[in-house]
């Protein structure tokens, strides 16, 4: 299975989502990427570096925006966001390729219990959505 991960701008949720995935899945044969709605040159946040890293969650790198080729990649789709509509990539989903909505919200400060309650959230999603493809 190919997963890609989507948010707004790829600065900071699908990333972790990307990352939590890519480090706790067993199955070599999923593989995840990820990828921002709205593509720029948005720079990672360092609050949010600061406190993945404490979780043990490596952000590095450019944020990727949505491509035709990541859209032809993909088997399933996750929003990792509640600012992406879902009706934007409607179209992508007659063909056989799944469409999952995770409405979480972005980071608003650089609050760290407020970036740490976002990442925690992200991963147990991640890991049920796991335990769900490994079955």
């Amino acid at each position: 299975m190919k997963i890609l991960f989507i948010c707004k701008y790829n600065r900071f949720r699908s990333r972790i989502a990307q990352e939590i995935f890519n480090k706790i899945n067993k199955n070599k044969e999923h593989e995840a990427k990820s990828a921002g709605m709205i593509q720029g040159s948005y720079p990672l946040d360092k609050e949010e570096i600061f406190v993945a890293k404490e979780l043990g969650i490596k952000l590095k790198g450019k944020p990727k925006g949505l491509s035709t080729d990541l859209l032809k990649w993909h088997d399933t789709a996750i929003i990792v966001a509640d600012d992406v509509p879902k009706e934007i990539l409607k179209d992508n989903y007659k063909f056989g390729k799944k469409l999952i909505v995770w409405k979480i919200k972005d980071a608003q400060s650089e609050n760290k219990e407020e970036i740490k309650s976002i990442i925690l959230d992200i991963k147990s999603k991640v890991e049920k959505f796991v335990k769900e493809i490994e079955r």
